[in-house]
């Protein structure tokens, strides 16, 4: 039978959905930063997000792991506070039931507000969607302009993967796609190797880069799929840089992987009423 619950106290005595499908998979999310912070798929109920013990849970401060939502300004680069308001926001619950599929689904949402016009003066309606069922888990974002003038913002979902070890991880399927440094927007390179593996510290945005991908390791591979964001970021801090991070635990970075969908290099514009959806799928299904 699912068990799907309503909002109850969670690490830091935050707000927490519990998400658990009909064939035992499950996912917790977050009402702070309508952050996914656990995925369990079946078969095999083997947790498939990193999740930074050192990680803080409390408002106004972003969780370390699972998967951050990062909206309306990516990184750095704008002139809002690092990867935007989304991710340390209290979100509301909207929903939350097993469809016929016997997955299980989450609908989480927050509007502009005085607090975010203080930041940002767009009128807007943000949704997440969460769903989970089998070896998938699918997040959605949904962004609707709700004024009376466009605006324009750029997200993504900042998965943190699991992995056994990330030097022996690989991403498969970027091979011909252009790519930048995080550091270096304007310059754009083409990646020719078949795998990407990192290798100390790791910070690239793919651009118009393909849907399709496979984080790969020694004893399990992970599909990857995206839809409507047209960007790829791949990100692992290295040693030093991981050392310096207060919420991220000792040799962290050697157990986590991010492949984030994204809209980074292109902002999206949506004028009054329009509406923009975006989505990434989690598949473990695949065989090594």
């Amino acid at each position: 039978m699912t068990s799907i619950s309503t909002t109850r106290a969670g690490v830091g005595g935050l707000p927490l959905v519990k998400l658990r499908a009909a064939d035992g998979a499950t996912a917790d999310v977050y009402l702070h930063g309508a952050h996914v912070t656990s995925w369990r798929p079946t078969p095999g109920d083997e947790e498939r997000l990193f999740l930074s013990a050192r990680s803080e849970f409390r408002p106004g401060t972003a969780i370390r792991g699972g998967i951050p939502v990062i909206f309306p300004q990516f990184a750095a680069e704008g002139p809002l506070v690092r990867h935007g308001f989304a991710r340390t926001s209290e979100w509301r619950l909207d929903d939350v039931q097993e469809v016929d599929t016997g997955e299980a689904v989450a609908v989480l949402s927050m509007r502009d507000s005085p607090a975010t016009h203080a930041l940002w003066h767009a009128e807007f309606r943000a949704q997440v969607t969460v769903r989970v069922g089998g070896p998938r888990l699918l997040v959605a974002l949904d962004v609707e302009n709700t004024g009376t003038s466009s605006f324009s913002f750029t997200c993504a979902l900042h998965t943190y993967l699991r992995v056994d070890d990330a030097a022996k991880s690989e991403v498969v399927g970027l091979r011909g796609a252009r790519y930048r440094e995080s550091a270096d927007p304007t310059r754009l390179g083409a990646d020719e190797s078949p795998t990407v593996r990192p290798d100390g510290e790791l910070d690239r945005v793919y651009v118009d880069a393909p849907r399709a991908l496979l984080l790969r390791e020694p004893r399990r591979v992970l599909g990857i799929e995206s839809r409507q964001f047209p960007d790829v970021v791949l990100w692992n801090p290295g040693r030093e840089r991981a050392a310096a991070l207060a919420d991220m635990e000792p040799d962290g970075e050697r157990a986590m992987l991010c492949v984030e969908a994204a809209a980074v290099q292109t902002p999206i514009t949506l004028g009054a009423g329009e509406r923009w959806c975006g989505t990434q799928t989690l598949d473990a299904g695949w065989s090594a």
